[in-house]
């Protein structure tokens, strides 16, 4: 995608070929910054400390802060320390553990002089193959929304997202925004009801990166979409996951189950965009997905920009705060999941799709 008109991803090597190049999008929209990763250090607090963060992307970051531990100390020791420090970062999204086990399944057989170049090169392929995959959901989802608005006959299909399922939380294109991005290159009339998404308000990522794309929009909060579905102003519901059970259940940012209730009530239907990666056959239902509870000042205080441009934080309560970060959205209340093998309906479909590898 593009920023500021320059194609980028959202991750790169740096020009000395081995630091890590990422938005800070605890910035963002407000500022660009881009923050150097270093060190397998480095990595982990941008990981656990929402400087980078969606399942897909925060699984490449671990891919590539594995490689920067082995440059450092590529021996056994170090491999298994660095594995598991990157894991503890976040618990829920199954794509960190995913892109660390990946990784580690290519360096382990090898020298420990090896170590950092492979790691480093499986990085680079992980990174790669993440383009091309949310490309291909872009290519399933759009028919989805081709039917749309050939039943509306020219008029705008709406389209309600939650949270941010975009190219910022991915390498590129994003999940859920694939479909939207392609739909409406191809002249498709598309408007996106974009959930602010409290409390970090990742809504507003996905609101800058369809602005930047401009496709129409309004950012709206997070209570208001029901408001729209009871007034038949929602034509289908698009999110990402962070996690797929074996049974179909969906983990995703909090709030996403109160959004698939509501579209059940109102005949609007609901897809879940994934990669195959998100998919986790080894959780056999939503009930066994850690859900992160975040400190509770991410909810007790706003933060934004003031009048000279300077992040600042002001309170809103000085009450108990419970932060949990996830929820679980019920296999039964999802349409159907768009992958990179098309558009699956059911966990058995899935689980075809993704067999277990030996």
């Amino acid at each position: 995608m593009k920023l500021d008109g320059v194609q980028t991803r959202s991750i790169w090597l740096e020009p000395d070929g081995w630091r890590v190049g990422i938005f800070d999008q605890r910035k963002l929209p407000w500022q660009t910054q881009r923050l150097v990763l270093g060190t397998m250090g480095d990595a982990a607090v941008a990981i656990a400390g929402m400087a980078t963060r969606g399942a897909p992307l925060i699984g490449a970051v671990a891919a590539y802060g594995l490689a920067l531990a082995l440059r450092a100390d590529p021996s056994e020791a170090a491999l298994a320390q660095a594995v598991e420090a990157l894991a503890a970062t976040r618990p829920t999204a199954v794509n960190l553990r995913w892109a660390l086990e990946r990784v580690r399944a290519v360096v382990s057989p090898l020298a420990p002089g090896k170590r950092a170049a492979a790691a480093y090169a499986e990085a680079a392929r992980l990174c790669d193959e993440d383009v091309a995959v949310n490309r291909a959901i872009g290519d399933a989802g759009l028919p989805l929304i081709a039917a749309l608005a050939e039943r509306k006959s020219g008029a705008p299909v709406n389209i309600l997202m939650h949270c941010n399922p975009g190219w910022l939380a991915t390498v590129d294109w994003g999940t859920a925004t694939a479909p939207v991005y392609l739909a409406h290159d191809a002249g498709f009339r598309v408007h996106v009801w974009v959930d602010e998404t409290r409390p970090r308000n990742q809504g507003a990522l996905t609101a800058f990166e369809l602005a930047g794309h401009g496709v129409p929009h309004s950012y709206i909060v997070d209570n208001a979409g029901g408001h729209y579905f009871q007034r038949g102003a929602v034509d289908m519901v698009i999110v990402g996951t962070d996690r797929v059970a074996a049974n179909g259940d969906v983990c995703n940012k909090i709030g996403t189950y109160l959004k698939a209730l509501a579209a059940r009530a109102h005949g609007v239907p609901f897809y879940v965009a994934l990669p195959s990666s998100t998919y986790d056959p080894a959780t056999p239902s939503g009930d066994a997905i850690p859900i992160e509870e975040r400190s509770g000042s991410e909810v007790a205080a706003i933060t934004g920009p003031d009048d000279a441009g300077l992040l600042v934080s002001a309170a809103v309560t000085r009450s108990p705060v419970r932060n949990p970060a996830f929820d679980v959205t019920p296999a039964d209340l999802v349409t159907a999941y768009i992958t990179e093998a098309g558009v699956l309906v059911g966990p058995q479909a899935l689980a075809a799709a993704f067999p277990v590898k030996a």
